[in-house]
């Protein structure tokens, strides 16, 4: 019996290794690594933390709202701005964990395709 669960375990860990974790959340409070080659003369900025982390640095007037999209082995990163009014330009900071099933990265701003100013790692 104890041979069956260690065998499940080790199945359920492996399967879990292999999961797909493409996700991209807003953080508030900024890792000091990131924080330390974040560059603010430039409106859109990529941090890579190894193979599966990145992120994205986007300053702007408004309200930002994230989406993502897949088209084969292209991410969509999808920045869609809104209340451009006389706000103050903000900084954006957004953790975006990806899947070794995607080679290309592609940052769409109110839908259309952008370059990104600087990348960096860390």
């Amino acid at each position: 019996m104890k041979k069956i669960l260690l065998v499940f375990l080790a199945v359920f860990i492996l399967t879990a290794c292999n999961s797909s974790t493409l996700s991209i959340s807003e953080i508030e409070i900024v890792p000091n690594k990131v924080q330390k080659v974040i560059d603010e003369k430039y409106t859109l900025q990529k941090i890579n933390e190894g193979e599966d982390i990145s992120y994205i640095v986007f300053r702007s007037k408004g309200t930002v709202t994230t989406d993502l999209e897949t088209q084969g082995n292209t991410l969509i990163v999808k920045l869609d701005v809104t209340n451009q009014q006389d706000n103050a330009i903000e900084q954006h900071v957004y953790k975006l964990t990806l899947d070794p099933n995607h080679d290309t990265i592609d940052i769409h701003i109110n839908g259309k395709s952008t370059t990104i100013d600087i990348v960096t790692g860390i």
